[in-house]
């Protein structure tokens, strides 16, 4: 006879345990001690065998019966409970260990052990915060594309559209490496391109206009505040390189001499090793700067501690000294200037100009084949856009001779 709510209730425990029968295997057990736990009795492959289905009132009559026609489906077709239910609680017990934020982690210790650069790691940790109070404990597997979106939002009401946008991305590796690594069907944020508010690209501020570029490196020059820091600018005026790799150079990197800064590929962006021709006058600049952080392994030393660099802000902090605002001049817009005006020049070839800024072409195929240094021409490059710095900075009219 089946049991009800009523008889479950006024059942009182005995000296050993007591089993009610609810019918189709479903067994409540009332132990000596007053518990009363769901049972079900089944056979399969021959065998007896029990199921706990929890303890009553905490699993009700109706929720045991449940549980009950759930276990005899799976026997219809030919699947063992216990055995189904081992396979669940296993995959529940993954799926709690591969959360979102574990799974961040992990890829970011992958690109650690890849030998990728500080400043990229950094960022990447930066932008996988945005991530974590939402999203860091799901599994990701579990993670839909809304609430991706949900994340993406947060930043981008704020207005931070290109955050959003490289977040969207971050997010994306990170499922990308759990369908790698068998941990994922597939990455939400594929569904979500298009969503977000596309940025207006603002190019970093750069003068490019001859006079304004006399002008600059006149300020430059009188520049009165840290020597280090007034010769980290006159560098990036006569050789441009990217701001951190100069900010991070060490004196090992330099062979005066020779003429020749040879820049790790830990340290670059495209992760490949990369030589810059010395100009005179930069030479002359080092050679007096030694005089000043020699003693110290990095060129740039911070001022609170020779093991430390100086800050990603200092040489923009030291053109808005200058009286240059952001939208002007900016460390990094060196480099534009000195590619808009070598290239108007003239008198290089453009791959010249991009292999010294360390540029990368976006052509695969021709990458692969375009293996020339173009040393020799980039030494003479280097040296004739110094003295044009030179003579543009005191104020002289530089004739420039094209090539035919």
């Amino acid at each position: 006879m089946p049991l009800t709510d009523t008889a479950i209730r006024k059942a009182k425990p005995g000296a050993s345990t007591i089993k009610l029968s609810d019918g189709g295997g479903l067994q409540l057990h009332v132990h000596s001690n007053g518990s009363k736990y769901w049972r079900l009795a089944y056979r399969y492959d021959g065998k007896q065998k029990s199921l706990s289905f929890g303890v009553y009132p905490e699993v009700s009559l109706a929720e045991a019966r449940k549980r009950r026609e759930a276990a005899r489906a799976l026997l219809r077709d030919g699947k063992d409970p216990m055995v189904e239910r081992r396979v669940e609680k296993l995959a529940r017990a993954i799926a709690a260990g591969n959360t979102f934020a574990a799974i961040a982690d992990e890829l970011l210790a992958k690109m650690t052990r890849e030998g990728r650069a500080e400043t990229t790691l950094k960022k990447t940790r930066w932008l996988f915060d945005f991530a974590r109070p939402l999203i860091g404990d799901r599994p990701i597997a579990k993670i839909s594309a809304a609430e991706v979106l949900a994340v993406l939002r947060k930043v981008e009401v704020r207005g931070r559209h290109e955050t959003a946008r490289r977040l969207r991305s971050t997010i994306g590796s990170v499922f990308r490496y759990a369908i790698a690594t068998a941990r994922a069907d597939n990455d939400p944020t594929f569904a979500l391109r298009g969503a977000l508010t596309t940025p207006k690209v603002k190019p970093r501020a750069a003068v490019t206009d001859p006079k304004a570029v006399g002008a600059l490196v006149r300020s430059v020059w009188g520049y009165d505040g840290q020597p280090a820091t007034k010769a980290a600018l006159q560098l990036m005026a006569y050789i441009f390189p990217r701001p951190g790799e100069l900010r991070l150079a060490e004196w090992p990197e330099f062979d005066l001499e020779a003429a020749v800064w040879s820049i790790p590929a830990s340290r670059m962006k495209m992760r490949r090793p990369h030589k810059v021709p010395l100009p005179s006058q930069a030479i002359a600049i080092l050679t007096q700067l030694r005089d000043i952080t020699g003693h110290a392994k990095l060129v740039f030393p911070s001022a609170w501690s020779l093991l430390r660099p100086i800050s990603d802000n200092t040489l923009n902090a030291a053109l808005r000294r200058l009286g240059y605002s952001q939208d002007e001049a900016t460390a990094h817009g060196f480099r534009a200037t000195a590619s808009s005006l070598l290239n108007e020049s003239g008198l290089w070839h453009a791959d010249a100009i991009e292999r010294q800024l360390a540029h990368e072409d976006a052509d695969a195929v021709r990458r692969a084949y375009a293996r020339a240094e173009f040393w020799d021409e980039r030494v003479r490059m280097m040296q004739w856009w110094a003295d044009k710095l030179d003579a543009l900075r005191k104020g002289a009219t530089v004739a420039t001779l094209r090539v035919a």
